[in-house]
């Protein structure tokens, strides 16, 4: 049996979730960050979904998506109403999950040629 390996295509995707990091091709990054197909936003200053405020809306929206995953760690945790208005308001859609389902999500959107932004938080 030959193996190939088959890189998913021309994007930024998100090789491994881990409790405490988050390999995006061949990059480990151990701080919350924002990832659209064609770059990524280190250091994004948030350690906690509960304390994201309408501040934040405006980091993400400056990647100009067409869709939002917010990754919460290890856990779904729902941010505040105000926080998810703040997209609605736009017309952007936005899930909230957990970091391995939003990775898994982004990959495949982002496989599809979408304009998804993804917002990992990790712990400090």
């Amino acid at each position: 049996m030959d193996l190939a390996l088959d890189r998913p295509g021309d994007f930024l995707f998100v090789r491994r979730v881990a409790a405490r990091s988050i390999t995006v091709m061949d990059r480990e990054i151990t701080q919350s960050f924002l990832l659209a197909p064609d770059q990524a936003v280190e250091g994004w200053p948030v350690n906690d979904a509960k304390a994201l405020t309408t501040l934040q809306v405006d980091d993400i929206l400056a990647l100009k998506p067409e869709l939002v995953i917010l990754g919460t760690g290890e856990r779904q945790v729902f941010p505040p109403a105000e926080f998810m208005a703040g997209f609605l308001r736009k017309g952007v859609g936005i899930e909230v999950m957990d970091n391995g389902a939003a990775a898994r999500t982004y990959d495949l959107l982002a496989g599809e040629g979408r304009r998804v932004v993804v917002a990992f938080i990790l712990p400090a």
